[in-house]
């Protein structure tokens, strides 16, 4: 709408003619008035000529008086035709600010349009970047009366400038710098306008802002036509008509549209066409603007007027992602979507398309492309009319969810009473009142009952909700009809999105117990009858957490378990150094990504936001390890809301360690632990840890607290789940005891046999807490409480294999000097043994019909499975119901050792992964 100024040559006349646009529901009274020649007029394209009379024949007394020749200009448009055909010829693409952002990229954006072998080309391009804000930021600096509005526009010409001189030459260059010097200036008299005033309308607004769309269009245009290409730019203006509507929005006139675009074609007919994106026109030819993605919008309406084979939206981004990427690194490159799966993820917050943009295009069932202009050999995302096989995606074939899109910042309002049951209009009321103030309404939840109505709204504008609701229900509050308006602040929406939710029964049960199992909390539901999402509300501090732990559960993502070790010693570092050879393998082959983001031990810890490198654990810890503090290292592992599960992996002996268990299981941490301390502690604090393990879907697993690697404690556990009756279990606990009386025999000391058990590494740097039973003793009474009994450590009976007098003895040292003086009384039970024909053994015993255990020195005869043992393996004998004395259930291995003890453990950690939703 330069022409405005243009048809005037001072600099009065012109802030007087922007006051008139400016101000176009106010009567002014023309001043100077000029003639305006017919012949000047009928230069003026289409659109500006109709713009002219529209807006001042309608005020023709008030401003000046409009020539009859110039009427008759207007209404002699030319009748020639020129056929637009339509169809698969046209491709449509759309570049955003960032494609067009510098001179580089306006060459690159050229360049894939040349490339593009379609018959037809319609390319719809956005203001370089930032220029929007740019436009705005002028019109509030004029407004606030800001006198550097007039740098600022200068700033916007210089950009334009400089990138025009590195694209252009010649003529090309001459006339754009012509053109962007004469609206800068009209842009300018209209600033002044407006800082005279102190406030400009919207249309004005968005009059000035268009203008970032122009000269990127005409800067685009004269690019590809260096190439030798027939290629014009369209002021969409003169083409896009659209009806304003209440919410902010528009609503585009496809039969007035279409009609212009043909008589648009009819003058100017090419096979490349530059058009800018943003802008349009109301029937009145009064400047506006498509709102939130207008660009996205405008190539869409394009798409759908020309019947294109196919739209496609260049951006930053390789595709459509299955979840946000900056929350879930795992978030996967969707190859397909639905329309309708579109439309759900991008109402939910995902960076996809505004909805309304895919509505013009579902109408002719013209694909969207979404692809990376800095990334051309990613293939980006199709969103049709129905998505491809799923098995592309890299998901299950039968996963019914394409991806998950949240909406962070809202609060929940819940009106409940027991008068609202039945009663007619209540619903209308609440959500009367709800638009009266404003607010949008993002999902509403509602009981069979009645009893209560719960919505979601933005946290902005909860309290004047809150407010509205009060005083529209005052009587009915006061009354006792309803009893509360409640507000549910801090809160963030998750959205399950796919089509194929409507033909899969489960679907809701597999997304809760994800939520279950990552702790998370859900404070209200919401499903239309369409099925194509399910949306749930979160407290704001879980919503990454459930995001991630719902993706992976629905093999969009890596199974993902932050850990923390605690005891790098013999265990703990054999662990860290298993986990370092097969972590790569687990999450290439079996989906399980476990991140040991701590390891401490009692005096230093090592912590890492992203996980340590488990190839340099130990010298990272010498390097960046700090003083150890658990309180700091347990919210360090489990404070990382970007992953959804967490345990803690004590490998330690430490009693005041296992007194953190309930604890960290209370807080939704798993523990997974060979420490027995807590498990053959105190009867109450091992039934209250149990009590909460099953209310809780917190896992406590402790497989190798008994047996080392040993499979006990699960079998046990199957043959009491199965409906087993346990009699009697009977074992042969304690590696080091193991060797020592597999060694004990002939005529050799028991001092000589110690001694060689504790130089092969068998013993504790102290024999005698080996010798005395006590760790035995501890797994009897574990065993013993599994099968049902509830007994105490001090219940056990335990025969100690460590001499009285040397019991108190200082040193380990003293201890293994004074040893050899009590060789006799051992050697004399080993002759006895030797003449019935039988070997001593070191045992345990759960006596579950007689509800007790004990530890003691039994002998076997020779052909007894605990006589054949070898090394330091240990031997468990199940006596049940099923398996009967005869025959007992036998469970046989090597039972001590770092390396198997620690493999224990990294089973139970794959058992976890495994009830958490990895592959099995």
């Amino acid at each position: 709408m330069a022409y405005y100024a243009s048809s005037i040559s001072n600099a009065n006349n012109r802030i007087l003619t922007s006051n008139a646009l400016l101000f176009s529901d106010t009567k002014f009274s023309c001043k100077n008035k000029k003639s305006i020649s017919s012949s000047h007029f009928s230069k003026l394209s289409p659109f500006f000529r109709t713009a002219f009379v529209s807006r001042w024949a309608r005020k023709e007394s008030a401003y000046c008086h409009v020539p009859s020749k110039i009427k008759a200009v207007l209404l002699d448009e030319s009748k020639e035709n020129v056929c637009l055909t339509k169809g698969n010829m046209w491709s449509i693409h759309k570049f955003g600010g960032t494609c067009v952002g510098s001179s580089d990229r306006i060459k690159n954006v050229g360049e894939i349009i040349v490339n593009d072998p379609s018959e037809g080309k319609l390319v719809v391009v956005s203001a370089m970047s930032k220029v929007t804000d740019m436009m705005y930021d002028l019109i509030h600096k004029a407004q606030s009366r800001d006198d550097s509005y007039t740098a600022a526009a200068d700033a916007v010409f210089e950009k334009h400038k400089s990138t025009a001189m590195d694209l252009l030459d010649g003529d090309d260059l001459a006339s754009f710098l012509s053109r962007l010097h004469h609206d800068v200036n009209n842009l300018k008299a209209m600033l002044r306008a407006i800082y005279i005033a102190g406030h400009a309308t919207e249309s004005f607004s968005d009059f000035v802002v268009g203008h970032g769309e122009l000269w990127s269009a005409q800067m685009l245009s004269y690019v590809v036509r260096k190439s030798g290409q027939n290629c014009k730019w369209m002021d969409t203006r003169e083409v896009l008509i659209v009806n304003p509507t209440s919410s902010n929005q528009v609503d585009p006139d496809f039969v007035e549209s279409e009609k212009r675009l043909e008589e648009w074609f009819s003058k100017n007919p090419c096979k490349i066409v530059i058009a800018t994106g943003f802008i349009a026109s109301t029937p009145q030819n009064i400047p506006t603007t498509l709102k939130r993605d207008g660009s996205d919008f405008s190539a869409a309406i394009m798409g759908a007027l020309l019947r294109a084979r196919q739209v496609t939206i260049w951006t930053d981004v390789d595709g459509v992602y299955s979840a946000d990427p900056r929350k879930v690194s795992e978030a996967v490159i969707l190859k397909t979507l639905s329309y309708q799966e579109a439309w759900e993820m991008s109402y939910f917050g995902a960076n996809v398309l505004h909805p309304r943009t895919i509505i013009p295009v579902m109408r002719y069932d013209i694909p969207i492309m979404i692809r990376n202009i800095f990334n051309l050999s990613s293939p980006g995302t199709m969103i049709c009319r129905t998505s491809t096989d799923d098995n592309e995606d890299g998901q299950k074939l039968d996963s019914p969810v394409k991806g998950f899109a949240t909406i962070d910042n809202v609060a929940l309002v819940n009106v409940e009473g027991t008068g609202m049951a039945g009663v007619p209009g209540t619903a209308s009321a609440i959500f009367s009142a709800v638009k009266d103030v404003g607010a949008n309404v993002i999902m509403i939840s509602q009981a069979s009952s009645e009893h209560s109505v719960c919505f979601a709204v933005p946290e902005k504008e909860v309290k004047a909700v809150a407010e509205a609701l009060q005083s529209r229900f005052n009587q009915a509050l006061h009354a006792g009809r309803l009893s509360q308006v409640a507000i549910v602040p801090n809160c963030s929406i998750l959205a399950a999105v796919g089509q194929k939710m409507a033909s899969t029964s489960g679907v809701s049960a597999t997304l809760f117990n994800a939520l279950a199992k990552a702790n998370i909390n859900v404070r209200a539901i919401a499903q239309g009858c369409s099925e194509y999402n399910i949306t749930v509300v979160v407290k704001r501090e879980d919503c990454i957490r459930a995001l991630k732990a719902v993706h992976s559960r629905f093999y969009l993502s890596k199974t993902t378990i932050a850990m923390g070790i605690i005891g790098p010693g013999l265990i703990g570092g054999a662990l860290l150094d298993q986990l370092r050879d097969q972590t790569a393998v687990l999450k290439e082959e079996f989906n399980i990504d476990l991140r040991v983001m701590g390891i401490t031990g009692s005096r230093r810890m090592l912590l890492n936001e992203v996980g340590i490198d488990l190839s340099r654990w130990r010298e990272l810890t010498k390097e960046n390890g700090e003083v150890a503090d658990l309180e700091k290292f347990t919210q360090h592992v489990h404070g990382n809301h970007f992953i959804p599960n967490t345990v803690l992996v004590d490998c330690t002996a430490d009693s005041r360690v296992a007194s953190y268990y309930h604890g960290w299981l209370r807080k939704g941490i798993h523990v997974i632990t060979p420490n027995k301390k807590a498990n053959s502690g105190p009867l109450d604090q091992y039934l209250k840890l149990r009590a909460l393990q099953r209310l809780s879907y917190t896992h406590y697993f402790y497989e190798a607290t008994v047996g080392a690697g040993l499979p006990i404690i699960s079998t046990l556990r199957g043959l009491l789940e199965t409906g087993d009756k346990i009699l009697q279990i009977e074992g042969i606990f304690s590696g080091t005891l193991s060797y020592i009386f597999n060694n004990f025999k002939g005529s050799r000391l028991f001092s000589e046999v110690v001694a060689e058990a504790k130089q092969a590494g068998y013993t504790e740097p102290d024999p005698r807490d080996d010798l005395s039973g006590t760790d035995v003793a501890r797994k009897v009474i574990i065993l013993a409480r599994e099968s049902g009994l509830k007994l105490e450590l001090s219940d056990i009976p335990v025969r100690s294999l460590v001499p009285e007098p040397l019991r108190a003895t200082a040193s380990a040292e003293e201890f293994m000097t004074e040893l050899p003086k009590f060789d006799q009384d051992m050697a004399k039970e080993r002759q006895e043994a030797e003449e019935d024909g039988d070997v001593l053994r070191y045992v345990g015993v759960v006596d579950v019909v007689r509800q007790e255990g004990r530890v003691e020195l039994r002998r076997y005869k020779k052909d007894h499975p605990f006589a054949q043992l070898s090394g330091s393996d240990n031997i468990i004998a199940f006596t049940t119901m099923r398996y009967k004395e005869q025959q007992p259930l036998i469970v046989r291995g090597p039972g001590a050792g770092a390396q198997v003890t620690a493999g224990g453990v990294f089973c139970d950690i794959l058992r976890l992964a495994s009830y958490l939703g990895a592959p099995s």
